[in-house]
């Protein structure tokens, strides 16, 4: 071999020898490092998503005591803007839903800024909270219709059901639904449950009626997406007195609410999603089930009935705290204490910034004192949270 072929050898050699050890490098590196990488990476995909429930624990537990009673309680505000009333009642008490009336609608672009202004200040800097509020409207049908201005008034459930076909009360609640959602809403109060005596208010008389027309306004409302509430258990049709202004006693015995109040509360219940609406309970009393309180504060009603006999899982809400039938009877600091005592997740208080703060203080010291555990709440703000997952996240 001459000396040039010698010096191309050797030059061959050396690249190939880079060549060789280059690779042995990069095999060394895959070799120690990048299984471990792709480990890590399989791993994390085989990890399943949260459930619902996982999630709502994890919020619950992100949360103080003061947040998590604020989520149990709905108010109504006043004015047609973001004011500062409104603004100190989310941020001082970190409440978890509005009730919106005729009082806070004006116009259409008006009450969409309204809705996304009270969004955007509970989950900004200053109110700070973990998750959006519930926003509400009685948009019932016929006389009880809010925002007429605005908002087309639906057919009531008496003319619904006068009509005799139950698919009209589904796509009554679906379009009600749609327009609501367009403002900004996500739950309205309906449909009502009752099984009338000639109130324009309800479907019929008559209980596997009003069951049929009921169960398919709740299909309306879960179509479209819309949570909605059913209203007023256990059933107010028989009543005489306006339970805005006093209490009153609905004499029917237990098999008679069986047979007849009860059908179409249960008739939705055995078949929908608990997360997917409310059930908002009466401030009447029943003495066949509780001869002493009435049904908003009656553990016999609440969690008797309701949760263990029907086997409601979903949030139970009571009718307006502010209503004469209770707030006649006690301070507003001991109602919100005594309905969530006897089971309710949520009070409703529309009317006086006043009045709903002494709902929330009193319910905040109850749980501070002992009469209201820190496991109750968190049952009730595990329901609220889950709902708020499904429906408004």
């Amino acid at each position: 071999m001459d000396k040039r072929s010698a010096g191309a050898f050797l030059s061959l050699r050396c690249r190939l020898g880079v060549f060789i050890g280059l690779l042995l490098l990069v095999l060394s590196f895959s070799a120690g490092c990048r299984p471990d990488l792709l480990s890590d990476r399989t791993a994390e995909e085989q990890i399943p998503p949260l459930t619902l429930d996982e999630q709502a624990d994890r919020l619950v537990a992100s949360m103080t005591t003061p947040e998590k009673v604020g989520q149990m309680v709905m108010i109504g505000i006043h004015g047609k803007q973001l004011d500062e009333d409104s603004r100190y009642m989310l941020r001082q008490f970190h409440i978890g839903g509005i009730l919106l009336f005729d009082r806070n609608i004006e116009s259409g672009d008006q009450l969409k800024s309204l809705t996304a202004q009270l969004q955007e200040y509970a989950q900004g800097k200053e109110a700070g909270q973990k998750l959006p509020l519930f926003i509400g409207l009685d948009e019932e049908g016929g006389r009880v219709s809010r925002g007429r201005a605005v908002i087309p008034a639906p057919l009531s459930e008496q003319e619904i059901g006068m009509g005799g076909d139950p698919a009209q009360a589904e796509e009554s609640a679906g379009t009600t639904a749609a327009i609501l959602q367009q403002y900004g809403i996500q739950v309205d109060f309906a449909p009502v449950a009752d099984i009338n005596g000639g109130d324009s208010r309800d479907y019929s008389g008559d209980a596997q009626t009003a069951a049929a027309f009921v169960s398919r306004a709740a299909d309306g409302y879960e179509k479209a997406g819309m949570i909605y509430a059913l209203k007023h258990f256990p059933g107010i049709g028989r009543s005489r007195v306006d339970s805005h202004r006093e209490v009153s006693r609905v004499d029917v015995t237990e098999a008679g609410l069986e047979q007849e109040e009860l059908v179409p509360f249960r008739a939705v219940i055995e078949h929908k999603s608990p997360e997917n609406y409310f059930v908002l309970v009466s401030h009447l009393i029943y003495p066949a089930l509780d001869a002493e309180h009435p049904a908003s504060q009656s553990e016999a009603v609440m969690t008797g009935l309701l949760r263990k006999k029907l086997g409601f899982s979903g949030v139970v809400i009571t009718d307006d705290l502010e209503m004469g039938a209770v707030a006649n009877h006690a301070p507003y600091r001991e109602l919100g204490k005594r309905a969530v005592q006897a089971g309710a997740d949520m009070v409703l208080i529309c009317h006086e910034y006043a009045h709903e703060t002494d709902v929330y203080l009193g319910l905040l010291d109850a749980v501070k004192s002992g009469e209201i555990s820190e496991e109750r709440v968190n049952e009730s703000v595990r329901r609220i949270v889950r709902m708020k997952l499904a429906h408004v996240l």
